[in-house]
Parts: C-alpha cells; structure tokens; sequence
C-alpha cells in the first residue's frame, strides 16, 4: 500500500486532496514536527493488500496460491434437540 507524509498544518489545509488519496487507496501518515502521530487509511482495501500487510508484520506466510473452492459449507441436518432418545 503506497504511502504519503504530511504535516497538520498541510492536512488542514488540503483535507479534500488527501481524503482522495485515501479513497484510492493509499495511506496517509500524519506528522507533528516531521514525528509521525496518526494515519488516515483505507476502510475496505483489496483481500491481497491485507493479506500483504499481516505478511509484512509477520503475522502469516503466504505463498501467492488461491485455496480451491471446496463446495458448500456443511450444516447440520439436525438439532440435537430434535434427534430421537435412543431406544425410543
């Protein structure tokens, strides 16, 4: 995910421009006197920027493979409230 450094007194003076930014996708650091304090990112990024992240902090491997599809999740026919007692 691309980022951009800026300033508050840039951000408060060009707030449009960087929430166009973040809607494209690219995270915004805020910075207090060149000291990064904040971010301004994405609410719904693409599944493989996530996963890019957790792989980057360490949190998963990945190999760049797609899972096949298995099919339906299975459900369960019954309840077991609603199963007979045995031997009745």
């Amino acid at each position: 995910m691309p980022t951009s450094a800026v300033n508050i007194r840039e951000l408060k003076a060009r707030l449009s421009y960087y929430l166009r930014l973040t809607k494209s996708g690219q995270v915004v650091e805020i910075r207090e006197r060149g000291r990064p304090i904040g971010r301004i990112i994405p609410t719904v990024a693409p599944l493989e920027d996530r996963i890019d992240v957790m792989v980057r902090s360490g949190l998963v491997q990945w190999n760049r493979k797609r899972l096949p599809l298995w099919g339906y999740p299975i459900s369960r026919l019954h309840s077991p409230m609603t199963q007979p007692l045995p031997g009745t």
